[in-house]
């Protein structure tokens, strides 16, 4: 085993099985095969080479008619990538139909439109997949609408919140980054190449133009303005978006890391009869699958770093810089496609403890009713008054653990203006989420309408 990709006993922690079928030797050499099939197919029609030699290729070009470890072999002796693949078809089709394999084009051509159909082929999983997530969350967002939590800001209680608002801002991130996925197809990243040695088509006797476009048509990708065999942003392009939507699952899987501490109990990811959390410690039920979709934004990172340094190129083409693809795309559209499938069944099994939730509301008492009191008082004696005499009752609460309310109505600015059972009705936590169940609404709504035009 050299990858973890490769190995049977952690593919699944890394990634789907649909994903890693796509990046497959046979795929891969058989998305090659198609781009020569598409470019003798149209050669053929056009009459740059004879139909008969057209229709050999078209027949005998499949991946079942090879050897992989002889390509494999001859590819290790001649150290080139896809001459020996060139050879195979070469005598698959016969000595005459042969001289017209890999007509006009250059070894650039072919990997690259190959390895973009990979790639285009990958992103149509993953955005079914994120779209299978995005539903989920909006479920889990309505069904837990109302249902209390404390709000946190660096780590500490501040005030109430729902678990749906909680979830309607994943959501929210979730469907920016769909919207970016979707955007890519937009800004033309899924391209082919049939253009030669330099990209000056000067193979194809005046019609490489024509071949490209035809060609590309055939194989349902964008036809390039130009050349971009020295030009590897497309690829950069679609490596970061993929990237931030790792960020935005990493972040949501770090939460949930947070939220199942034994400490915050507020939920459980999915369990099954016979799991082991620890050989050790049999009580253990940790959160495995959190950790495994928080733990792969990290390669995520580290790969786009990769793809962006293919950008790099020297000249018209090097062989330096864009073989950076062949190790960072797999990886990136491995591991994002593992986040978005083990995500998706964390939360549409997720335990959530309501009861813990609004034990926890209660931990500090009143104290993160501050805000709202600081407010209702300062209707009468002024906000930056009421501030500092909330700040001060709260203060000796914390350090003394007394009753907030109790020392706040000490202070005769208060209870000359407010009774105590007044100051009480500020603190029903319902009664303190402002505005977060139309905000639910909102965001539940908008990604509701946003797939039925999908």
């Amino acid at each position: 085993m050299t990858s973890v990709l490769d190995s049977i006993l952690l593919q699944n922690n890394f990634s789907t099985p649909e994903i890693r079928l796509i990046w497959s030797d046979e795929n891969k050499v058989s998305k090659q095969l198609a781009v020569e099939v598409a470019l003798a197919k149209i050669e053929g029609e056009l009459g740059i080479i004879p139909k008969t030699a057209a229709q050999q290729i078209i027949e005998k070009a499949k991946v079942e008619h090879l050897n992989l470890l002889a390509l494999q072999k001859e590819s290790a002796q001649k150290r080139h990538s896809l001459i020996a693949l060139i050879h195979a078809l070469q005598e698959l089709v016969g000595t005459e139909a042969g001289e017209y394999v890999h007509y006009g084009v250059t070894t650039q051509d072919i990997v690259d439109t190959g390895i973009m159909l990979q790639t285009k082929e990958a992103y149509d999983v993953i955005v079914q997949h994120s779209k299978a997530l995005i539903q989920t969350v909006a479920a889990l967002a309505q069904k837990h609408r109302s249902t209390l939590m404390m709000g946190r800001t660096h780590g500490i209680h501040a005030i109430p919140i729902t678990f749906g608002v909680k979830l309607a801002i994943w959501l929210d991130e979730l469907l920016r980054n769909h919207k970016r996925l979707r955007q890519l197809e937009c800004n033309e990243v899924f391209v082919g190449s049939i253009s030669g040695a330099v990209g000056t088509y000067a193979a194809f006797d005046g019609r490489g133009i024509e071949v490209e476009r035809l060609t590309l048509a055939e194989l349902g990708l964008v036809v390039p303005n130009i050349s971009w065999q020295p030009s590897r942003d497309r690829f950069s392009e679609f490596a970061t978006t993929l990237g931030i939507y790792a960020g935005t699952l990493g972040k949501i899987g770090h939460e949930l890391f947070t939220l199942m501490k034994t400490e915050i109990n507020e939920i459980h990811e999915p369990f099954r009869k016979g799991e082991i959390g620890s050989s050790t410690m049999p009580q253990k039920r940790n959160p495995a699958l959190i950790e495994g979709v928080a733990s792969l934004t990290q390669p995520i990172f580290s790969d786009d770093s990769v793809i962006l340094q293919s950008m790099l190129i020297d000249g018209e083409r090097d062989a330096i810089h864009w073989r950076n693809e062949w190790v960072a795309l797999p990886e990136i559209t491995s591991h994002l496609d593992a986040q978005l499938v083990q995500l998706t069944y964390i939360l549409s099994e997720l335990e959530v403890n309501t009861v813990q939730m609004r034990k926890n509301l209660d931990i500090q008492g009143s104290l993160p009713y501050s805000e709202r009191i600081m407010f209702k008082l300062g209707k009468v004696i002024g906000k930056q008054t009421a501030h500092e005499l909330v700040y001060q009752a709260a203060m000796k609460a914390i350090e003394n653990h007394d009753d907030f309310i109790s020392l706040l109505y000490q202070e005769p600015t208060v209870s000359t203006h407010f009774s105590k059972e007044t100051i009480q009705s500020w603190i029903v936590p319902e009664n303190n989420i402002g505005e977060n169940l139309a905000k639910v609404d909102d965001v539940v709504s908008t990604v509701q309408v946003y797939f039925r035009g999908d």
